[in-house]
């Protein structure tokens, strides 16, 4: 059976370096009618808790640890009983949100996540962040790639604990492998494929050497 994947898009501000952004998240909920894992929790948990719709949640799985992917994830956990993931090299971003408040458990590249049949393998792609992760759903062919990668190119960098090298060199390596029809859920805006960011990741990571 195919996974279920909801949207939910949430709006709110990213906060980053002393100056505020006006954005749309994506949150993903993936599993099936009865359990479901939840991808960022971002600006407001209530449309959040909504779209769950009373399944069980396994987890809050954090693709990095920037304000606007992480604002909701304790009043949701608090709201559906659930842990939060976020892998350890986001923790200093973690704690300018949630200083009171730490993670339920880590995120590690290979590590396996499930919900509902789906299996979720965590991709370590650091460069947005040096924690940032990707989904990848390898039986239905998606990977969530948070803000790693978008339709239209990487995620930005040339903020605190980002670097583009990193980040192209993460993608070109760890997401560009996987098959070119893979369907690329991001973190903000519209999907994409890996196919269709190929060749535009590459001409930027030859500009970079």
């Amino acid at each position: 059976m195919a996974a279920r994947v909801d949207r939910v898009v949430t709006s709110g501000t990213f906060s980053i370096d002393g100056e505020d952004f006006d954005v749309e998240n994506n949150i993903w909920l993936v599993g099936d009618d009865e359990e479901v894992l939840v991808v960022d929790a971002a600006h407001d948990h209530r449309p959040i808790v909504d779209g769950i719709a009373g399944r069980r949640v396994v987890a809050i799985v954090c693709t990095h640890g920037h304000n606007d992917h992480i604002n909701a994830a304790v009043a949701l956990a608090d709201a559906v009983g659930a842990p939060i993931l976020v892998h350890p090299d986001d923790t200093m971003l973690w704690e300018v949100v949630n200083p009171d408040r730490p993670a339920d458990g880590t995120l590690a590249h290979g590590q396996q996540l499930g919900a509902g049949g789906v299996s979720l393998t965590v991709l370590h792609t650091p460069g947005h962040s040096p924690g940032g992760c990707c989904l990848h759903d390898d039986a239905d062919g998606i990977v969530f790639s948070g803000d790693t990668l978008f339709n239209g190119g990487p995620g930005a960098t040339g903020r605190s604990f980002s670097d583009r090298g990193t980040i192209l060199r993460s993608i070109a390596e760890v997401l560009l492998p996987l098959p070119a029809d893979t369907v690329v859920h991001t973190g903000h805006g519209d999907d994409t494929t890996i196919g269709a960011e190929a060749a535009g990741v590459r001409a930027a990571l030859a500009e970079e050497a």
